[in-house]
């Protein structure tokens, strides 16, 4: 819930404009008020949107249903960031609906998975996250889960004053694409996108990316200057 309309614009045009060298693949996620006017700039650097509601239609005021995601162009979504499950308590059974909802109308969930700091504590992090994969993605076939990619937060790493080490995102992110073989087989399971989402920066972002399974980093709030995003991205 960042920038205003010129500032989200200046933001995504120097982001685009700037990566044509860059190695990656950049989705930008902006607030939905501003999805259809950063898509008309036909710029090449595709849009996602941070929340939506998966019915196609109804009551329910306040909301944008999926079929107005997709008819805006936004070709991906963020589904169970660990603010939406937090703040707006979305559990598991209804972020399963959003994920389904999102492959029926062809939009790519980018899938959030993270404990906190008490489970982190109680060393009970990788059984946790492995639930809410299971709860959340486990129903999906091998060609609806390869049209996913997963995302993993240390809700305990962000904004808490402590960092998440190297040793702790690679040990999550193995664990992670262990239950998706496990699940799905060694072929899908290694071709999955596992991001990383604990306060990645440009400072820790080349020892993260160099992890055997961390493909690639959720930004958040480095996101919001062009010139530290991009850093981040050529160190991927």
């Amino acid at each position: 819930m960042n920038l205003l309309p010129d500032e989200a614009f200046d933001l995504y045009t120097k982001i685009a404009l700037d990566s044509a060298s860059i190695a990656c693949d950049i989705i930008v996620f902006p607030p939905a008020l501003f999805v259809s006017s950063l898509i008309n700039e036909n710029l090449h650097i595709p849009i996602g949107i941070q929340n939506f509601y998966p019915a196609e239609k109804g009551a329910y005021t306040g909301e944008v249903s999926i079929t107005q995601v997709r008819a805006c162009g936004a070709k991906y979504a963020l589904i169970g960031h660990s603010e939406r499950r937090i703040f707006f308590q979305e559990s598991n059974d209804f972020l399963k609906k959003k994920i389904n909802s999102a492959l029926m109308h062809d939009i790519q969930p980018i899938v959030c998975c993270g404990e906190s700091l008490e489970i982190r504590d109680a060393e009970g992090h990788i059984d946790y996250v492995r639930n809410q994969l299971k709860e959340t993605i486990g129903h999906l076939n091998a060609e609806e889960l390869e049209r996913c990619i997963i995302a993993y937060e240390p809700i305990w790493a962000i904004g808490t004053g402590r960092t998440a080490s190297i040793d702790q995102a690679q040990e999550m992110h193995a664990a992670i694409r262990q239950w998706l073989k496990n699940q799905f087989g060694n072929q899908l399971g290694s071709s999955m996108s596992i991001l990383y989402g604990g306060s990645c920066n440009a400072t820790n972002a080349s020892e993260l990316f160099a992890c055997p399974d961390v493909d690639g980093g959720l930004i958040g709030g480095a996101s919001l200057d062009a010139a530290s995003f991009l850093k981040i991205a050529r160190a991927f």
